[in-house]
C-alpha cells in the first residue's frame, strides 16, 4: 500500500453518470464493485469518491472538505485500505496479511473500503485469496476492483461484483502505439506480411502491451460487428471478413485474453503471434 493524493471532485468531470449511480447504491452498498473504463486516474478518483460517499457524515455526502473526506483523499483514513497495482503486482502476501482485518468490523460507524487500484496487476494466487474473502462476507467491509476492463480480472471476482462502467477513453486518440499494432495485425491477416518483424525483437512485447493490443482489437471488432465502422481498422475488418469471420476473430481474442490474464509465465509475444496466425 502506498500514499498519494487525488481529488475526486476535480478529476471526475464528465463522469457524472457513474457518480450518480454510486450515489444511488450507497444506501445499500454491494460488498464488491468493479470499476472499469475511464482513465487510470479517473478509476482511482471514483474509487476514492465511493469511500467518501460511504463514510462522510455531512449532507449532501460526500462533502469533500470534512476531516473524513480529506483523510480519504490523502489515503490516511483508518477504514481505507489502498492496494496500488500501479506500483507493481498485487501479491498474495498483501491479501493474506489483510484477511484478519477484513474479518473485523470497521473502526468507525461507516464502512471499511478496500481499494485495489489497477487490479489487473493481481497475481493469480492473490486473486484467488481475495476470492475467499468475498465468499465469506463480513459486515461493514466493501471492496473496489478498478481496472481498464472487467475482462482483465479473474472471472470469478467479477461474477461476485457489481460492475460500474465509466465513459471509455478513446484509445485511438490516447495511444497511437496501440493503433499501430491493431493496424499491423489486420494488415497481416490480409497480406500475411509485416507482423513478425514487430514481435521478434527481444523485449518488444511486454504483457501489458499485449493486453492493450488485444483490448484495442476487441474495441475495433465491436464497431465492425455493430455495423458502425468509423475507423480505418474497423473499416478494414468490415471489408475483409464476413460475419462468421468476425465472430471467429472474437473467439480468438477472447482465448488470447484468457491466456494473458490467467497464466503467469505466458510469453506475450507468442500470444500475439498465435492471434496473428489464426486468421491467415
Amino acid at each position: 500500500m502506498v500514499s498519494g493524493q487525488i481529488d475526486p471532485f476535480s478529476v471526475l468531470a464528465g463522469q457524472e453518470h457513474v457518480v450518480k449511480r454510486l450515489d444511488a447504491m450507497a444506501s445499500d452498498p454491494p460488498q464488491s464493485i468493479v470499476i472499469e473504463g475511464g482513465t487510470e486516474k479517473e478509476r482511482v478518483a471514483l474509487s476514492l469518491y465511493w469511500a467518501m460517499r460511504l463514510n462522510c457524515k455531512e449532507a449532501p455526502a460526500p462533502c469533500g472538505t470534512c476531516a473524513v473526506c480529506r483523510q480519504i483523499r490523502d489515503l490516511a483514513f483508518s477504514d481505507l485500505l489502498f492496494f496500488d497495482g500501479r506500483e507493481g503486482q498485487i501479491k498474495i502476501a498483501d491479501v493474506r496479511d489483510t484477511r484478519s482485518v477484513w474479518g473485523q468490523p470497521p473502526n468507525g460507524d461507516g464502512y471499511r473500503v478496500s481499494i485495489f487500484a489497477e487490479a489487473q496487476a493481481f497475481g493469480v494466487e492473490a486473486a484467488n485469496a481475495l476470492l475467499k474473502s468475498l465468499e465469506e462476507p463480513r459486515p461493514g467491509n466493501v471492496f473496489v476492483l478498478a481496472a481498464p476492463q472487467r475482462e482483465r480480472l479473474l472471472e470469478t471476482l467479477v461474477s461476485r461484483s457489481w460492475v460500474v462502467t465509466m465513459a471509455w477513453p478513446d484509445i485511438r486518440q490516447n495511444d497511437a502505439e496501440i493503433n499501430e499494432w491493431t493496424s499491423a495485425l489486420v494488415g497481416f491477416w490480409k497480406s500475411g506480411r509485416g507482423w513478425f518483424e514487430r514481435t521478434s525483437p527481444k523485449g518488444a512485447v511486454g504483457k501489458d502491451l499485449a493486453q492493450q493490443v488485444v483490448l484495442g482489437m476487441q474495441r475495433e471488432l465491436r464497431e465492425a460487428l455493430k455495423g458502425q465502422a468509423s475507423t480505418p481498422v474497423s473499416q478494414q475488418l468490415s471489408q475483409s471478413f464476413d460475419l462468421r469471420g468476425l465472430r471467429r476473430i472474437d473467439l480468438v481474442l477472447l482465448q488470447a485474453q484468457d491466456s494473458l490474464n490467467t497464466h503467469v509465465a505466458v510469453n506475450p509475444s507468442l500470444v500475439l503471434d498465435w492471434v496473428a496466425t489464426r486468421l491467415v
